[in-house]
């Protein structure tokens, strides 16, 4: 089913993109990009491959009343870590808060306006889409290039002696709100980040809103990064993530991503493992209820030698929930002693929810050990009655096998006690709570730590994963 809210193809006009890139002074050359992507977006399908087209479901989306130049005061913040770079997005734009000691080791951090203000041809990078090499093929990353009016650029410098925690936020705040965030990160040789993109949403009242997320990664050898995504907004956000990265020799690099609210919600997720010992993991949970429908893509391209990857996806779906997950590990020619995995399975609550798995392989060297498994079904009902033998409501029951259904994904990501941290987020949406930003009532998570050296069995790949 492709067919989104009527008229999708005029959902924006060119005065729109005009204006705002007027708005941010951008010279004719940055206008032009963002008009060719706002062409592209009218011109392309929503899913380039014919054989997953009937996947594609944005039934209910009707854009035609939102504006990327929507604007209003900035949210109310809980207070600050002092060791932690802290982004925000809001209506009134991107505020970035950067530690001394960070910026004493090297590490800087420019929000939009001061990237499109420079002279070294960095924002006509963020224009041209996340692999400006290929042609541009996905309509939702062309728009949101299109309506780009909130970004971050954080370079961490080679051998920088202190680990840098960045926390994202991005706050919908007003009605018929665009927020439309480009993030780029570099990594240097030996660097360690870790970094959650947290997106939630005050309960203001109007229609629809936009949110696009571009995110490109790219490191040096023997870095570590972590990026977590946390997706909790209201049911009125159409959300569109984009990611793409590139890792050097020896580098760890997880995508984690937690999606728990918005009404569609749609993710393409692309790592290159070009360096020789890289080791990538793409860690995704999904917790649909409502008429929420969550789509993700991840592609593992294996470049190098003697790299690892990993893609663990699990979702749950109730009520009139929809799900889709794709997985394909690409392994290229020369890429010897590979070993990649893919997972791919979900948990229907009811009769009405749906969900389609989707794991490929292609592999182009035999020196490898490539596998997949996938399964979509209902709880267990042997589980279930074990679970009431012992005492345990069936509903609670059903709750504890689904809360541990998704803590195999979480359990497996780099950052210390993911699960617990994550555990008030979803037991709000168990139970029906909206997860809302207000003041005095910020569900922003603490600090994050990566796993050390204890942790690396849970960060290696373990070829026994089932």
């Amino acid at each position: 089913m492709e067919s989104g809210g009527a008229g999708f193809d005029r959902w924006f006009e060119p005065s729109q993109v005009e204006e705002l890139s007027h708005g941010l002074g951008e010279p004719a050359a940055e206008t032009r990009l963002r008009q060719d992507a706002l062409q592209s977006f009218r011109e392309l399908p929503f899913e380039p491959s014919p054989l997953y087209r009937k996947y594609v479901y944005l039934s209910g989306v009707n854009l035609s009343a939102a504006s990327p130049l929507v604007r209003g005061p900035p949210v109310g913040l809980p207070a600050g870590t002092p060791t932690v770079l802290r982004v925000v997005h809001d209506a009134s734009g991107t505020r970035v808060e950067l530690p001394e000691e960070l910026r004493a080791a090297g590490v800087t951090a420019e929000a939009l306006p001061a990237v499109a203000g420079s002279l070294d041809g960095r924002y006509a990078g963020f224009l041209e889409g996340l692999d400006p090499k290929g042609p541009r093929s996905d309509k939702l990353e062309a728009l949101s290039v299109a309506l780009m009016n909130r970004g971050v650029d954080l370079t961490v410098p080679d051998d920088c002696p202190v680990p840098v925690h960045v926390q994202d936020l991005t706050v919908f705040s007003r009605p018929n709100e665009i927020l439309s965030v480009r993030r780029r990160i570099r990594a240097g040789r030996h660097a360690q980040v870790v970094a959650s993109e947290e997106v939630y949403s005050t309960p203001a009242e109007g229609g629809q809103r936009f949110y696009g997320s571009l995110a490109s990664v790219q490191t040096g050898d023997e870095a570590r990064v972590a990026y977590l995504t946390v997706h909790a907004p209201d049911a009125r956000l159409f959300s569109a993530y984009s990611r793409h990265a590139v890792t050097g020799r020896a580098t760890q690099l997880a995508w984690v991503w937690a999606g728990l609210g918005g009404f569609r919600t749609r993710s393409r997720n692309f790592s290159d493992v070009a360096g020789n010992g890289g080791d990538v993991a793409d860690l995704q949970a999904f917790y649909g209820d409502g008429q929420q429908s969550f789509d993700s893509y991840v592609q593992i391209t294996h470049q190098g030698t003697d790299t690892h990857g990993q893609s663990i996806t699990r979702g749950i779906f109730r009520d009139e929930a929809r799900g889709v997950s794709r997985g394909l590990a690409r392994i290229e020619k020369e890429a010897r002693k590979t070993v990649s995995y893919l997972s791919e399975h979900a948990m229907l609550l009811s009769r009405q929810a749906r969900s389609d798995t989707i794991p490929v392989l292609e592999i182009l060297c035999r020196d490898v050990k490539a596998t997949h498994s996938s399964s979509v079904a209902p709880v267990d009902p042997e589980r279930v009655f074990y679970l009431e033998s012992r005492g345990i409501p069936a509903p609670d029951a059903v709750r504890m096998i689904s809360e541990g259904f998704l803590g195999y994904v979480l359990d497996r990501a780099p950052i210390a006690d993911l699960a617990g941290r994550l555990a008030p987020h979803l037991a709000a949406r168990w139970e029906r709570r909206p997860i809302v930003w207000a003041d005095g009532a910020y569900p922003v998570l603490a600090p994050l730590e990566v796993l050390g050296a204890e942790g690396a069995k849970e960060w290696r790949f373990d070829t026994k994963l089932r």
